[in-house]
């Protein structure tokens, strides 16, 4: 982009974006001479630039094009600019000072400004360049204003401003899922879209955990190396899942009510290069889990075997662990399920132990294997005597039952 004062003033202003190049195709039209066109369209070929002498049909592969216009810019890129002040006149412009600002809906940028402008003069045909780099934080209107003053040959100050005015995009669009599991742990589902108008390359997707959290990457093989290849190039619209785990601190685990509560997860770093090397990196806010909800009490397996024996006694071992902030006394209940292949072995109806705010106890249960196959643990009842509240918990666990070999 360029502007260029009215010929009152000394000083001619011109802004040149900074930009790489990009990668073009020559398109070969031919006709016969027999054709309409006769040979017309055979002697523009033979003066393309991108043609190859002689053998203009054949298509020597891609050639480098200069930038032909200001371009698309995206956030979490570099904007940079050459800015170009030029005096045109046949006279001496002293005193010349240049600044630059950048202008966005919530604040303004000072990106450059020459020094000591008292020692600088530009003769006729004389320039002072200035190059300013700034990586664009938010989305929307931006407005380079552009200012230069001088003083003339008259004494007279002058000064004149530019307006450019362009437009930030977004270059991804990054969508998040949680699940809470069972144990405590976190995992973050990650959806990163790839919305520019060209092809990108992923240099680094990672999650920054907050200080609640310790995080582990689930997007590589077996032998380290990621899921996607050595190079994770997306195509304009094509889109990247990523896994991450997180586990609460120490700290958390042993209180829930302060693992409840603690909803910020982390933050999403991602850096991508164009398709010819421009980097562009783009943080999330900070991401926020729905809060799990235990309730008064809370039902977790501590120990159980994945596969058991048809007919033969197992044990499973879980906990009951109170979250609410009174004493709860319980009288646990176990109810056999008639879509259950597993039949409870023990005494049901029983009191059991006060436990007291954040305490925990620890149950040992058997159960008997009457169906083969992939089997529910279902029908655990807890009954709070005071409020006169069942608690039910079915399909809690699984275990997959065998017929024994007995040869």
């Amino acid at each position: 982009m360029e502007g260029k004062e009215k010929a009152e003033h000394l000083l001619a202003l011109k802004v040149m974006r900074l930009t790489r190049p990009t990668l073009c195709c020559p398109v070969i039209v031919t006709s016969d001479s027999r054709d309409l066109p006769n040979n017309l369209l055979n002697n523009d070929l033979k003066q393309d630039i991108t043609a190859v002498p002689s053998v203009e049909t054949l298509i020597s592969g891609q050639f480098m094009l200069l930038p032909q216009s200001f371009g698309n810019i995206y956030l979490g890129e570099t904007f940079s600019s050459c800015i170009c002040v030029h005096n045109d006149s046949n006279q001496i412009a002293k005193h010349v000072s240049l600044k630059a600002d950048l202008q966005t809906s919530t604040q303004r940028l000072l990106l450059s400004s020459t020094s000591e402008p008292q020692t600088v003069e530009l003769h006729p045909q004389q320039t002072l360049d200035d190059v300013i780099h700034h990586e664009v934080t938010e989305v929307g209107v931006h407005i380079l204003v552009c200012e230069v003053s001088y003083v003339t040959t008259a004494n007279i100050r002058l000064s004149f401003r530019k307006f450019f005015k362009f437009q930030v995009l977004e270059p991804l669009d990054v969508k998040t899922k949680f699940y809470n599991a069972e144990s405590d742990e976190v995992y973050l589902e990650a959806q990163v879209q790839n919305i520019t108008s060209g092809p990108i390359c992923l240099e680094k997707v990672t999650l920054e955990s907050s200080h609640l959290f310790s995080v582990t990457a689930l997007n590589s093989a077996v032998s380290g190396e990621s899921i996607f290849g050595h190079v994770n190039v997306l195509q304009p619209h094509a889109s990247r899942q990523f896994l991450y785990c997180l586990a609460p601190q120490a700290a958390l685990t042993s209180d829930l009510r302060l693992l409840s509560g603690a909803t910020n997860v982390g933050k999403l770093d991602i850096v991508w290069r164009s398709n010819l090397g421009g980097r562009g990196r783009l943080q999330t806010s900070q991401l926020q889990r729905m809060a799990p909800d235990y309730g008064d009490i809370r039902l977790s397996i501590q120990e159980i075997p994945n596969i058991v024996y048809l007919e033969e006694v197992f044990v499973i071992v879980f906990k009951v662990i109170n979250t609410c902030e009174r004493s709860v006394d319980l009288v646990l209940e176990l109810e056999h399920s008639n879509n259950s292949g597993l039949v409870w072995s023990g005494v049901s109806g029983k009191q059991q132990s006060k436990i007291e705010p954040g305490a925990s106890l620890l149950f040992k249960l058997n159960l008997i294997p009457i169906e083969a196959g992939l089997q529910n643990v279902s029908g655990v009842r807890f009954t709070d005597t005071f409020l006169k509240r069942t608690y039910e918990y079915d399909d809690f666990a699984q275990v997959f039952v065998m017929q024994k070999n007995n040869k």
